[in-house]
């Protein structure tokens, strides 16, 4: 798109959220190639974008916005390094790497939640999952694979992240654990119970069990449906309840996600994003699930309702004692939420253990690029970064991944 923008030798050109929903890596790389083309082309650029870190990275000066009025103005290192206004300082915290977490000037997330009885125990573990698109061939496997071997273990009351960019398998190992796309290989057992591959041949009582949130709070909610009427489909189908019993249950689902009774008579499209998210949020927990996995719930939002959402899951992880499976190609969340974390590329899982390990001490070649691909708030940690990823030596299938 960059491209196309600067065919015609623009004097100025406008860049609107363009990295918003990248992950780290490939966002490194686009912010160098925009870096680039305004430098060579001379243009003037406007750089529109929630994350301050980010714009540190491209902009000379920053102005910041809120409810369409100044709150102020100036050149990039002073505004970071003085901030006059208080909502500026709100960015600048909502775009801290380190921001989420007690111990952050360690580099060190903070424990969640309160231990409970079968705290050790696994709710949900994948065993060898094997996924992909295309023709099966003789040996029963997907011509293009999407997973490869895939093996994870989901303590009761635990969050687990699952990081890595853009096609390392993420959202088709969510969706294969859900049951939604068929794995041609391996187990999935919720506790010790074997769920089939396919959604369709679960039970009522497993679909309960397991719930997904998705990414896109906009196209996962029926624009033509009331909150109360999404809500109150699964309280019906999955719980049984009708009537005065199902109406306050949604009720109480809305009291627990910070909405007011009064959603259930609105429909989507009168929602922000972040409100659209915790009712995607408060569809899931309904049902009473013993697992719910949270698929990129955070990325398409700005800054500062991205960290209010962390602090809804942080605070719902502590009073029900929830386990999610958090999927997310930005660090700072699972750094805020996830004991333990995987890391995923090409398909693959290279790496896992505690996140303070995985995130403060990465041992493969790939977690340390991509875990040194966050964005730090200060000019010229861009250009540091690219640097360091060119000492580090990288298998091919990281390189070529990176690359493409």
């Amino acid at each position: 798109m960059a491209a196309m923008a600067m065919g015609s030798g623009p004097d100025l050109i406008v860049f609107d959220e363009p990295t918003t929903a990248l992950d780290v890596t490939t966002q490194i790389s686009v912010l160098m190639s925009f870096k680039k083309l305004i430098r060579e082309r001379r243009a003037a650029a406007i750089y529109v974008s929630h994350d301050l870190a980010v714009v540190a990275q491209i902009a000379d000066r920053i102005i910041v916005l809120l409810n369409g009025e100044i709150q102020e103005s100036g050149a990039t290192d002073e505004l970071i390094a003085r901030p006059k206004s208080e909502y500026t300082r709100i960015l600048m915290l909502a775009s801290d790497p380190g921001r989420a977490s007690p111990a952050s000037a360690a580099g060190v997330p903070a424990a969640h939640g309160t231990p409970r009885t079968g705290a050790n125990e696994p709710v949900l573990t994948a065993c060898s999952l094997i996924a992909g698109y295309g023709a099966i061939d003789a040996t029963g496997m997907p011509a293009n694979k999407a997973l490869s071997d895939v093996s994870l273990t989901l303590q009761r009351g635990r969050f687990l992240g699952v990081i890595g960019e853009s096609g390392s398998g993420k959202s088709t190992l969510a969706r294969v654990i859900a049951g939604l796309v068929p794995r041609t290989g391996g187990e999935v057992l919720l506790g010790r119970q074997p769920l089939a591959p396919g959604i369709d041949r679960r039970t009522r009582d497993q679909l309960r069990r397991l719930q997904i949130v998705f990414q896109a709070a906009d196209t996962a909610l029926n624009p033509k449906h009331t909150i109360g009427k999404v809500l109150g489909r699964v309280v019906e189908h999955l719980l049984g309840l009708s009537g005065q019993a199902c109406k306050q249950k949604v009720a109480s689902v809305l009291d627990m996600v910070q909405l007011s009774a009064s959603f259930v008579n609105r429909f989507p499209q009168q929602l922000s994003g972040g409100q659209k998210q915790r009712v995607n949020l408060a569809r899931a927990l309904v049902a009473d699930p013993d697992v719910i996995i949270c698929d990129e719930v955070t990325s398409a939002l700005d800054s500062v309702v991205r960290e209010q959402i962390i602090k809804l899951l942080q605070d719902l992880k502590e009073r029900l004692g929830l386990s999610v499976i958090l999927i997310s190609h930005d660090i700072s969340t699972i750094a805020a939420l996830a004991e333990d974390t995987i890391v995923m590329l090409r398909g693959a899982v290279v790496e896992a253990g505690p996140t303070i390990d995985v995130l403060n001490r990465p041992q493969h070649a790939y977690s340390k690029v991509l875990i040194g691909s966050v964005p730090q708030l200060r000019t010229g940690w861009l250009e540091e970064a690219v640097a360091k990823r060119a000492k580090i030596n990288l298998p091919p299938d990281a390189l070529l991944a990176i690359e493409s």
